[in-house]
């Protein structure tokens, strides 16, 4: 195999390995929608993560808009405290994976992969990148606020 051929697979082996992974393109959306277009974190109630402390679906009856997405609850009162303060509730980096964000791209996520640190959520693109950013909350979260929203553009 000469060292153009080499390059060539390898290339294309890291092209199908991000395919289907969002990049930082210019006019990126602020809030990540997922599998449902507008629809915030693929749908699940963000309130629910502070509360249940676990993944839970929203209803598309109950709904809010906020920051340019349609957010879902599981419950009148979720959607109720979401309203009264959506950054308290709201994931950071705008749904985006975390760690993503954190090494300067963005990716989507798994609603199973989250973490609340700091009385913030966090979610990440699988369960093994979350355990990458669990090494280093801290550290993670400041390089993720340096590179946050610039890797939108």
């Amino acid at each position: 195999m000469t060292a153009i051929h080499f390059l060539r697979v390898a290339a294309a082996i890291v092209a199908l390995a991000f395919a289907g992974v969002p990049s930082a393109i210019a006019g990126q959306a602020q809030v990540h929608a997922g599998a449902i277009p507008g629809v915030a974190i693929n749908g699940y109630d963000p309130v629910a993560y502070f509360t249940e402390n676990k993944p839970v679906e929203g209803s598309a009856a109950i709904t809010t808009t906020w920051n340019g997405a349609t957010w879902r609850f599981a419950s009148a009162a979720n959607r109720d405290a979401f309203v009264a303060d959506p950054e308290k509730y709201a994931p950071q980096y705008g749904g985006y994976c975390a760690w993503a964000v954190s090494n300067g791209y963005t990716a989507g996520t798994d609603p199973r992969a989250f973490s609340i640190s700091g009385g913030k959520l966090y979610l990440n693109y699988s369960r093994s990148v979350q355990a990458r950013w669990a090494k280093d909350i801290s550290g993670n979260v400041s390089k993720a606020d340096a590179n946050w929203p610039g890797v939108l553009e």
